[in-house]
């Protein structure tokens, strides 16, 4: 694909963006692309944190005078009409803002939604990098830009759009996908010479020497992996997260409830993505799922990457690309194609791009909810008690995710329209948490929830 050609008119006009967020790693890295790039004129930025989005603009290098506090519309006028960027707390003074595509980042669904509804609702377009309010309301905000003729969609640089993209990608070109995924957020680094594994700032000592190799019985070899290293997280709350939207985005459904997490090496993929009668894991084909990139400090990450594995329908073809150094299973009859990077707002511009210039989503076109990410109470839970949800991953506690089908959940609330709520019932350990515990008096984003489509 040549991009200044599908781009070509992008050097003509401006494109007028204001994005809600700006101090988080996305909103950042978003905002660092925009200095290289004219045609991006950020417009407004939102947070609640007026004094850290200044700090933000001003350790990236704005003058001092780029941004001007608006506190009412006709701040927000004047900001503008002088060349500023408008810098607001409230997000209802958005809507003063001339706009062409609002960069939703907060990551607080409740706020979220409202500032997509607002943004929709008045003909300015949509990227949402809020995947946790892209899991919960992603169809009904797909439709809502529809109707208004505006594009509502995930974000080039996070995992979400960059793999419904290699997964349409697939697609278009006739290849049979038998699972999509992503690696889990960080690498297990093993040193077969010190006989240790590194993970963030973890070292253990460990032997895998005996389980290195994948072997032939790929499932016996997963679980001894598996148990080696149980001194160390094998999940994370946002996958489960991504892949409920991926999965709403191309139909695919989960691989299993808990998603599998195998810790493999990027060679191995096309080996263990594989229905278990030709050795791998998969209980069904057309499936999302998520695996834990297992490396040497020599090799190279996959960069919480994504991947599809697809059937190969030509043994000469594929041998040759073996050849070439592409990944091929033992058996020549699966492929694995993957793209080892998300470069986070880096990337986005291209998204915003095909919207506003193009009227097309890089997401999907069409969300429906195939899947949806629930909680497990893992502990007895008493009325009264709030789900906090909170940390870098955006976890509850006392709560595991599960990313399950859409039919199978009519009773469970979906994982982030429970986050932060107050229980009304009491819900037993090992229970789904379902809708009539929740208070969800006033909830935004409930009454969106509601007004999903169904498939």
């Amino acid at each position: 694909m040549n991009y200044e050609h599908l781009f070509k008119t992008l050097g003509s006009r401006a494109i007028r963006m204001a994005l809600v967020g700006p101090k988080g790693g996305f909103g950042r890295s978003l905002l660092v692309q925009c200095r290289a790039l004219p045609s991006l004129t950020i417009a407004a930025l939102c947070d609640l944190d007026i004094d850290g989005a200044l700090a933000t603009l001003a350790s990236l290098g704005f003058d001092a005078d780029a941004a001007k506090v608006c506190n009412n519309p006709d701040d927000v006028k004047a900001a503008r009409a002088a060349g500023r960027i408008a810098l607001v707390g409230d997000h209802a003074l958005l809507n003063a803002v001339e706009l062409d595509i609002v960069v939703e980042a907060t990551g607080q669904p409740e706020v979220s939604v409202q500032i997509a509804e607002s943004a929709l609702k008045r003909g300015v377009h949509v990227a949402m990098a809020t995947k946790e309010t892209d899991s919960v309301v992603g169809p009904y905000l797909n439709r809502l830009a529809i109707e208004n003729n505006v594009v509502y969609t995930t974000p080039d640089g996070d995992q979400p759009s960059n793999l419904i993209g290699l997964v349409t990608w697939a697609r278009v070109l006739g290849f049979d996908v038998v699972a999509a995924g992503k690696s889990s957020e960080y690498d297990f680094i093993y040193d077969p010479a010190a006989q240790t594994i590194d993970y963030l700032e973890e070292r253990h000592s460990v032997s895998l020497d005996a389980c290195w190799a994948l072997g032939d019985d790929i499932p016996t070899t997963l679980a001894a992996r598996s148990q080696a290293l149980s001194m160390l997280p094998q999940s994370a709350t946002p996958d489960y997260c991504e892949l409920n939207v991926v999965a709403n985005s191309t139909g695919l459904l989960p691989a299993a409830d808990a998603l599998n997490y195998p810790l493999a090496r990027i060679g191995e993929l096309a080996d263990i993505f594989v229905p278990k009668e030709d050795g791998g894991i998969l209980e069904r084909t057309g499936v999302v799922d998520v695996f834990n990139c297992l490396r040497r400090p020599d090799d190279v990450s996959f960069g919480g990457g994504v991947f599809v594995v697809v059937r190969c329908k030509d043994d000469e073809t594929w041998q040759l690309l073996k050849q070439k150094g592409h990944v091929v299973g033992k058996n020549g009859r699966y492929a694995c194609i993957y793209l080892p990077y998300h470069l986070m707002g880096l990337e986005t511009p291209m998204s915003l791009f095909s919207a506003v210039l193009l009227g097309q989503p890089t997401g999907s076109a069409k969300q429906l909810p195939y899947a949806q990410m629930v909680a497990r109470a893992q502990r007895d839970f008493k009325a009264g008690e709030t789900l906090a949800m909170g940390g870098h991953h955006h976890a509850i506690d006392g709560v595991t995710p599960l990313l399950v089908e859409r039919a199978r959940a009519v009773e469970a609330a979906p994982f982030y329209l429970a986050a932060n709520k107050r229980l009304v019932a009491d819900v037993t350990k090992g229970e789904l948490v379902p809708l009539t515990a929740l208070d969800l008096g006033g909830s935004a984003l409930h009454a969106a929830w509601q007004r999903n489509p169904s498939h």
